[in-house]
């Protein structure tokens, strides 16, 4: 009977604390969900091949309410296009980004989804990211980058570019897993039959 009064505050302790892991657990914050990619193509044009590409994701609380702060966030979407070569490593002949970045004006209350010079207002958050979801016509492949017959390997990505924003705040993203926000690779063959015309 001593032994086991004795070993009896240990097994309390050991439950208390498991039970104050699993209410941490619960109360730590969510993680930023991953950013899927829903479909991916290729277009023809004049002069080669667009990209049109439908990503889906939400923002967790802490993107949205550093956004809503003034906080700008930049989405960066990656273009690749592969070429196996059994004698060496894959050729690259295209390796493309582009990048546009979502904020928000307090004195308009408008959110703003811009790239480049071009910039556009909404209304509402969930119509910026909206456009962010869809790239539409992004002009990926010249058509002297690639030879008729040939089979290649396109990769589409979009991520949170941390990177892109300013220096304090990617300090914390790195160590914040509410701020990764990343899609994996999508990949699909293209084969060129004709160029573009």
């Amino acid at each position: 009977m001593t032994i086991s009064k004795r070993f009896f505050p240990l097994r309390l302790m050991a439950v208390l604390l498991i039970g104050l892991a699993l209410c941490l657990a619960a109360a730590a914050p969510a993680h930023a969900d991953p950013i899927s990619v829903q479909r991916a193509s290729l277009q023809a044009d004049g002069s080669g091949w667009n990209l049109d590409a439908r990503f889906d994701f939400e923002l967790n609380s802490s993107l949205e309410d550093a956004v809503n702060k003034g906080i700008p966030l930049y989405f960066t979407t990656e273009f690749e296009l592969t070429r196996a070569r059994w004698y060496w490593f894959d050729a690259l002949p295209v390796s493309i980004s582009q990048t546009l970045r979502l904020s928000f004006q307090p004195l308009t209350r408008e959110y703003r989804v811009s790239s480049g010079g071009l910039q556009l207002g909404f209304a509402s958050l969930a119509d910026a990211l909206a456009v962010i979801k869809h790239v539409s016509a992004w002009h990926v492949i010249d058509r002297a980058q690639v030879q008729p017959g040939e089979t290649y390997t396109a990769s589409v990505r979009m991520l949170l570019d941390t990177a892109l924003m300013p220096k304090p705040f990617q300090v914390d993203a790195v160590n914040n897993r509410d701020w990764a926000l990343a899609s994996d690779w999508k990949r699909f063959t293209f084969t060129v039959t004709e160029h573009a015309k």
